[in-house]
């Protein structure tokens, strides 16, 4: 009995000794599997997400992409833009979005440009990149400071030569155009499109010999098909500038038979013609004028044409012929509406403008009806007159094309404060500030505001550093006018680094060494220009004024002499005045009466 029972008994105890000794294990087994769950679930809470999202951005690109290579732009766009919900750092996203709005010539490739560089600062071609999208869209600055992003180690590559060089371009800076594009040619010099971007631009050049390369160059260019109508095209201009008819004739030929030919260049074919021969001018015009017929914007090119080459009698008789509704609307209608003013025909250029609207172009019918009135010379058409250009001025606001347009119209006419006004407002825009500042430098010089002219010729020089004539103007009246004289005497001396052959150069460098009281080193720079050039009435009146100071008084009645054969600016005749006085009074002798400065109607630039 005692044996059964104490088994059994002992199997009890084992039984609870196991049940004791499992429970821990499994409620640590639970413990870890709900842990691990618990992992899980936020693995799949964090995952997830990411997992769905960059696979949704995939979906996007992949219809983006599709899309933008066949054609469907906005589709593209729309797809690319979902994607950047999504990922706003999407690089793909940002490339198709830039490669579709460029293709749509739209603005906002600029936009996303920048984000690209944005996200990939070091790379030289996403910098080249924006800078380019941004000088298409007439974005300087952007463009600018694209190229300020690019590095250092990278500024000597070709690309980035080229670039920099139609940045120079369009800032105005020829020079900077030129070394940029010979920069990049000697980098790769078989390279026809730099071949071609140099010649284009030393074929303008003064210089015979880079004149006389450049055209060899493009002479060889227009037997390759991708460059022969741009080649033809400034071989025929240059031929023109030099009245190189035979050649002309041959270049003219050759470009109207080229398949790329285009309106424009039927417009130079004229050209070369109107020097060439007048009947075979009367013969091409009569065979253009059906063709220019046929478009609206071809017609208004044709007009524009015979308008700047005194035909606007022409004009006026053909318009005529013409059905009104090719005529009666802009582009034609401005066309005619500035033959009438070139023939003074006011009472018809009144009624041309009265009444119909012209859209876009509305602020330009309120400009010539202003100006018809106020040719008019009524005291009630002057009122009217202001009133009709401010609403010009008015619908011009926020359209810095309309702007300088207008401002245009306002050098042309001569009204100075109108023209003034609008230059001002067309100078914050990079892209025309070059122009504006050479025309506001036009409007100061012709009413001798010094002042506004200084400030203008420093402006010009800061857009275009590295031109000599416009550093040696602004060194010029820096001098002069005593406004910042070390600046001047710097830049000065910069400009006749560059070039110490050109004449308003060598006179800068030589007022800037006569300001130094180094005035026997002045003279003999300007004594090292040719007979011809020392003897123009500008640069003799600076040699007479550095030989007075110098106490050479009966060397300088030579130059004098020369000086009052010529047109000289009223701040020089005061300078020379002025050196009179002095020598007068410094010596003991009574001296020979001085001749008399005499003033000249003409007004020419130094540009």
């Amino acid at each position: 009995m005692t044996d059964p029972v104490m088994h059994q008994l002992r199997r009890q105890i084992n039984r609870t000794a196991s049940v004791g000794q499992a429970r821990p294990v499994r409620g640590g087994l639970i413990v870890l599997a709900v842990i691990a769950g618990f992992a899980l679930g936020l693995l799949v809470l964090s995952i997830g997400p990411k997992f769905v999202n960059t696979w949704r951005e995939s979906r996007f690109l992949r219809q983006a992409e599709t899309n933008l290579k066949q054609g469907n732009f906005n589709a593209a766009n729309d797809a690319a833009r979902q994607a950047l919900q999504i990922n706003r750092d999407s690089l793909a996203a940002y490339q198709i979005l830039a490669e579709g709005t460029e293709k749509q010539n739209r603005a906002e490739t600029v936009v996303w440009r920048a984000q690209i560089a944005r996200l990939q600062p070091r790379d030289i071609d996403s910098q080249l990149n924006l800078a380019s999208a941004a000088l298409r869209f007439g974005q300087l600055d952007a463009a600018r400071k694209a190229l300020d992003s690019v590095p250092k180690e990278n500024r000597e590559s070709a690309p980035y030569h080229v670039v920099a060089g139609w940045l120079a371009r369009a800032q105005g800076d020829e020079a900077s155009q030129e070394r940029h594009f010979a920069a990049a040619l000697e980098k790769e010099p078989r390279n026809e499109t730099y071949q071609y971007n140099l010649a284009a631009v030393r074929i303008k050049s003064p210089d015979s010999q880079k004149n006389a390369r450049a055209r060899e160059a493009l002479e060889q260019l227009a037997k390759s098909a991708p460059f022969r109508a741009g080649s033809l095209r400034a071989l025929l201009n240059d031929a023109i500038r030099h009245n190189d008819l035979k050649a002309a004739d041959r270049f003219a030929q050759e470009l109207q038979l080229s398949p790329q030919v285009t309106f424009a260049d039927d417009l130079l074919c004229l050209d070369f013609y109107k020097k060439l021969d007048q009947k075979k001018l009367a013969t091409l015009l009569e065979k253009v004028k059906p063709l220019a017929a046929r478009q609206p914007e071809d017609l208004a090119a044709l007009m524009a044409w015979m308008n700047g080459n005194d035909m606007s009698a022409e004009v006026l008789r053909w318009m005529e012929k013409l059905p009104p509704e090719k005529s009666a609307n802009p582009p034609p209608a401005i066309e005619v509406a500035d033959a009438f003013a070139a023939q003074k025909n006011w009472s018809r250029l009144r009624r041309w403008t009265k009444s119909t609207n012209w859209g876009d172009s509305e602020y330009l019918r309120l400009a010539y009806q202003a100006y018809a009135k106020q040719r008019s010379r009524q005291e009630v058409a002057d009122a009217e007159s202001v009133s009709l250009w401010h609403d010009a001025e008015r619908a011009c606001e926020e359209n810095p094309e309309r702007e300088i347009r207008l401002a245009r119209l306002g050098s042309k006419w001569n009204l100075p404060s109108q023209a003034e006004q609008l230059w001002l407002r067309v100078a914050h825009n990079p892209l025309s500030r070059r122009e504006a500042l050479d025309a506001l430098f036009e409007i100061y010089r012709a009413s001798n505001d010094l002042p506004n002219l200084y400030l203008t010729a420093m402006r010009l020089h800061e857009t275009s550093p590295e031109e000599p004539l416009i550093a040696s103007e602004y060194a010029r009246l820096s001098i002069i006018l005593d406004r910042n004289q070390s600046e001047g005497q710097r830049v000065a001396k910069e400009a006749f680094d560059q070039a110490p052959t050109e004449p308003p150069c060598v006179v800068a460098q030589a007022l800037s060494l006569n300001s130094q009281g180094r005035i026997p080193q002045g003279i003999a720079i300007l004594q090292k220009l040719a007979p011809e050039k020392l003897h123009d009435a500008r640069v003799a009146l600076y040699l007479a004024v550095l030989l007075l100071n110098d106490g050479k008084a009966d060397a300088a009645h030579e130059f004098i002499d020369a000086a009052n054969s010529g047109f000289v600016f009223p701040e020089e005749k005061k300078l020379l005045h002025e050196a009179l006085e002095k020598q007068s009074s410094s010596t003991s002798a009574t001296p020979a009466p001085s001749p008399t400065i005499l003033a000249s109607p003409l007004n020419p630039s130094p540009h």
